[in-house]
């Protein structure tokens, strides 16, 4: 996931996508506590998919 296509998206879309990926986290979190998860790259991956899209919603309502 890029930051420019964060910045063609709404404030709406980004606010979605941001939930989406909270709530993947989470499921990755549970993975790992229960040993099921083999990639843990993933975690690391998610959570800069976060910040990026908060980065984007704090651009978005300053503009």
């Amino acid at each position: 996931m890029n930051y420019s296509d964060l910045n063609e998206k709404s404030l709406q879309e980004l606010n979605e996508l941001l939930k989406e990926k909270k709530v993947l986290l989470f499921e990755l979190k549970a993975k790992l506590k229960t040993m099921q998860l083999t990639n843990t790259s993933e975690l690391r991956a998610c959570k800069k998919d976060i910040a990026k899209i908060q980065t984007a919603i704090t651009a978005a309502k300053a503009n």
